[in-house]
C-alpha cells in the first residue's frame, strides 16, 4: 500500500485518499472480487486506476459510454499513465497505437464498452494484452431493477470466469435489489468483498419547489448563477428547445441537447459543455452519464425525474469537485399524473410495475417531505442521518398543518363521485363552486357540496397534489386520470390514520432561493480569472476539455495559496509530476506576474467588486466584438471606457452615451448588454 500511497501523490496530485479510498484499493491490489458502492463524485475511478498502475498486466476497464472512456483516457495520459480505448469512435491511428501500446507492454489501462465483448475476438484480445483485473463501471446496469440496464453487461460473468481474474465493479445508485443482482450476474452469487460507502454528497444543496411559472422559477434560479456551468433537465425534447431559448434570450450561453438531435450535434454540444466555463445544457435524461465534467455547479429539473435513483444520479453531476452545488427540482400534479401512467401504461409485468410506483413513491416522498430532505434521501438507501443544513427545509422549516379532515372530506368526494372525476370537479363540489359541470350530475346535492369552503382552491389543490404524492390517490389512466382511491387512503378514511401536510407549498411567492456561494474569496476573484483565462488557451491548444489542465479545484487553491515556486506549486491538490512538468511554469508565471499583467484601469479596481463587474463587461464586449451574428465590423472600447462605465455606473443607454470614448455605434453594439451587467452587478 505504501507504493500506491506514492503514485496518488506523484501521479494524481493528491496528498491523501478520501474517506472509504484506501479500503477499497487495498482490496482490489489484493486481488480480491470487489463491489464498491460510492457516490457520484466520490473517487469510484481512482480506486481501480491506481491498482492498475500497481499491478502486472492489464486492467480492462468495461465502461457504457464512449464519451466517458476517452475523458478519463485524456485525463490519464495527461498525467503521464500509459490508457487507451477500443471503441466505435477511434479512428485507425488510435486503433493502431492501442494496440502496439498493448504488443509492447506498455499500456495498464484498457477501456472498452461492453458491446464489444460480444465480437468473437475480445477474449482472444485480452489474453494478449495480459489481462489481470477487470473493472465494471456503472455496474448497476446489469440489473433488470437498475434503471440503466444494459443487456451487453450480461457477458461480464463469463469474461471474468474465461479470464479467471479478479473482477472489482463500481456503482452510484444500488439498492439491495440491485445489489444482489450484480452479485449474481457479475460473480456467479459468490459474495464479493462490499463496500457501502455511503449516498450522502454533503457539498450539494437540495431543493424543491412546487411549479408556478416554471420557465421563470428556471430563469430566476439560474439569472442568480450567472457564468456557472449548469444542467436543466426537462421531460421532452420539445420542452428542451424552448427553455434553452428563453434563457439565451436571457443573454445565457444555453444550448438544448435530446436524443432527436443528429449525432454530430450532440457530440458539438458535449464537447462545448466539456470545454467551455459556464454554458448550460437544457437537456432530456439522454445528456450527462459520459459527461466526466468536475465543476458543474448546479443541476435543475424543470419536470419531476423518473424515480429516485433517477434524480439522484442527475443531481450527482453537480460538484464532482467536492466543491459547493445547488440543484432544484420543480414538480406538480400534472408531472405525477405522467410518471404515473408512465408506468401503468408501460409492458412490463404486474411486479414491476408495483417496483416501479413504489420507487415513485420515494421520489414524491421527497418532493413533499416535512422535514431535512437529505434524512429522507438517505433513508431510502438504508443509511441513518442527522439534519443536514444544506437542504430547502432546513434552511427554512415547513409549515404544517393537520389535514387529516380536509382529506377524508376529499375522499368522501371521490368516492361518492365514483371515482369518475379529476381534481379540478372534485375541489368545485368542496368549495361549493355550482359549474354547470357540476349542476348537471346533480353533485350540488351531494353531502360533500360546500363542506371544504373553509380551504381556498389553491389551497384544495395543493392537497390533492400531497394526497397524489403520498399515494392515496392515483390518476387512473381506464378512466382518463380520474383520482381513484388506494388501499393505502382507507385506515384515513375510517379514521384510523392521521395525516399531516404542508402549508407553505401552496404560494410559491415564499419561495426561497438557495444561497449562491463565491468561488473564492472577492480579493482572489481576479487572479482566478486569469488562471482559468490560461487554463482555457492552453486546453485549446491541446484540443482536450479544461479540466484535463487542472479542475476547478486546482486552480481556486492555487489562487488562495499563490505558490511563489514550482516547490510549492507541487503541493496543491492536483499536481502531480506530468502535470508540474508540463503546465507548472506556466501557471507560476500567471500567480507571480498577474498584478504585472493587469492594465492600469484594470488594477485599479482589483480587490473590489468592481473588479467583477469589469470582467464581465470585458466578456460582453468580446463576445460582442462582431455583432450579434459575428459578421460585423470589429468594434471594442477601451479598457479605461469600461473602467468609466464601471465606477458611473449608467442606469440609461443616455446616460452611457454620455461617457467619453462609447458613441452612437458602441451603444448601438454594446449598450443593452452593459446596462444588463450593471443591473445585475
Amino acid at each position: 500500500m505504501d507504493g500506491a500511497s506514492r503514485l496518488l501523490h506523484s501521479v494524481f496530485g493528491f496528498p491523501d485518499f478520501r474517506p472509504g479510498q484506501a479500503e477499497i484499493v487495498q482490496s482490489v491490489l489484493e486481488g480480491r472480487n470487489t463491489l464498491a458502492i460510492m457516490p457520484t463524485g466520490g473517487g469510484k475511478s481512482l480506486c481501480f486506476q491506481l491498482p492498475a498502475l500497481c499491478r502486472d498486466g492489464v486492467t480492462v476497464v468495461i465502461s457504457p459510454l464512449i464519451a466517458l472512456m476517452r475523458d478519463q483516457v485524456r485525463a490519464l495520459r495527461a498525467a503521464g499513465v500509459e490508457a487507451g480505448a477500443l471503441t466505435s469512435g477511434n479512428t485507425e491511428e488510435e486503433t493502431e497505437e492501442v494496440f502496439a501500446s498493448i504488443d509492447a507492454g506498455r499500456l495498464k489501462l484498457l477501456y472498452m464498452a461492453p458491446e464489444r465483448l460480444a465480437s468473437g475476438g475480445a477474449l482472444a484480445l485480452l489474453r494478449r494484452a495480459k489481462c489481470s483485473l477487470i473493472a465494471v463501471d456503472e455496474a448497476h446496469c446489469v440489473s433488470q431493477w437498475g434503471h440503466d440496464f444494459r443487456p451487453d453487461y450480461l457477458r461480464i460473468g463469463e469474461l471474468r470466469r474465461s479470464l479467471r481474474v479478479p473482477l472489482a465493479a463500481f456503482t452510484a445508485t444500488a439498492d439491495e435489489e440491485t445489489r444482489a443482482e450484480i452479485v449474481t450476474r457479475l460473480f456467479d452469487g459468490e459474495p464479493p468483498v462490499t463496500f457501502l460507502r455511503g449516498f450522502d454528497r454533503p457539498n450539494i444543496h437540495l431543493a424543491f419547489a412546487v411549479k408556478d411559472k416554471p420557465r421563470e422559477q428556471i430563469l430566476r434560479f439560474a439569472a442568480a448563477r450567472r457564468g456557472q456551468s449548469g444542467i436543466v433537465y426537462c421531460a421532452t425534447r420539445a420542452k428542451t428547445e424552448t427553455l434553452a431559448r428563453a434563457l439565451r434570450e436571457a443573454r445565457h450561453e444555453a444550448v438544448a441537447y435530446h436524443g432527436g438531435m443528429e449525432a454530430d450535434e450532440r457530440r458539438r454540444v458535449e464537447t462545448r459543455f466539456q470545454r467551455e466555463d459556464g454554458l448550460i445544457v437544457v437537456a432530456t435524461i439522454a445528456f450527462g452519464m459520459g459527461i466526466d465534467k468536475p465543476d458543474i455547479r448546479w443541476v435543475a429539473h424543470a419536470d419531476l425525474p423518473k424515480s429516485i435513483e433517477a434524480y439522484y444520479q442527475e443531481i450527482g453531476r453537480a460538484g464532482r469537485d467536492g466543491s459547493p452545488a445547488e440543484t432544484m427540482t420543480l414538480y406538480g400534479p400534472d408531472d405525477i399524473r405522467l410518471r404515473r401512467s408512465q408506468i401503468d401504461e408501460g409492458a412490463a409485468p404486474p411486479d414491476r410495475k408495483a417496483a416501479d410506483h413504489a420507487r415513485l413513491n420515494a421520489l414524491l416522498g421527497l418532493a413533499e417531505a416535512l422535514g431535512c430532505r437529505r434524512q429522507v434521501l438517505l433513508g431510502y438507501f438504508g443509511e441513518a442521518a442527522e439534519p443536514c443544513g444544506n437542504c430547502d427545509l432546513c434552511d427554512r422549516p415547513a409549515l404544517l398543518f393537520d389535514a387529516t379532515e380536509a382529506v377524508r372530506k376529499a375522499l368522501s368526494a371521490i368516492l361518492r363521485t365514483g371515482e369518475w372525476f379529476g381534481a379540478g370537479h372534485l375541489i368545485d363540489i368542496l368549495t361549493g363552486t355550482a359549474t354547470d359541470k357540476v349542476r348537471e350530475r346533480g353533485h350540488d346535492q351531494l353531502p360533500t357540496f360546500a363542506v371544504g369552503r373553509d380551504l381556498s382552491k389553491p389551497a384544495w389543490g395543493a392537497v390533492f397534489r400531497q394526497m397524489m404524492g403520498r399515494d392515496l390517490v392515483r390518476p387512473d389512466p381506464d378512466r382518463h386520470g380520474a383520482l381513484r382511491m388506494t388501499d393505502a387512503a382507507r385506515p384515513v378514511l375510517r379514521g384510523e390514520a392521521s395525516v399531516t401536510l404542508r402549508r407553505d407549498t401552496v404560494a410559491a411567492a415564499g419561495e426561497r432561493e438557495p444561497v449562491v456561494r463565491a468561488q473564492v474569496a472577492e480579493e482572489d476573484a481576479g487572479l482566478l480569472a486569469l488562471l482559468k483565462a490560461r487554463r482555457r488557451a492552453l486546453a485549446e491548444a491541446q484540443n482536450v476539455p479544461a479540466y484535463v489542465v487542472f479542475p476547478d479545484k486546482t486552480l481556486i487553491e492555487m489562487a488562495e495559496r499563490k505558490p511563489a515556486t514550482l516547490d510549492r506549486m507541487a503541493g496543491i491538490t492536483g499536481v502531480g509530476a506530468k502535470k508540474l512538468e508540463s503546465y507548472g511554469a506556466a501557471f507560476l508565471e500567471v500567480i507571480t506576474g498577474a498584478a504585472e499583467g493587469l492594465h492600469p484601469a484594470r488594477m485599479r479596481l482589483v480587490g473590489r467588486p468592481e473588479g467583477v463587474v469589469f470582467d464581465r463587461l470585458a466578456e460582453v464586449q468580446l463576445s460582442l466584438a462582431r455583432g450579434e451574428d459575428g459578421t460585423g465590423k470589429y468594434m471594442a472600447c477601451s479598457q479605461a471606457v469600461l473602467r468609466a462605465v464601471v465606477e458611473r455606473r449608467p442606469s440609461t443607454l443616455g446616460e452611457l452615451m454620455g461617457i467619453g470614448g462609447m458613441g452612437e455605434a458602441k451603444v448601438e453594439r454594446f449598450g443593452e448588454a452593459f446596462l444588463a451587467v450593471l443591473r445585475e452587478g
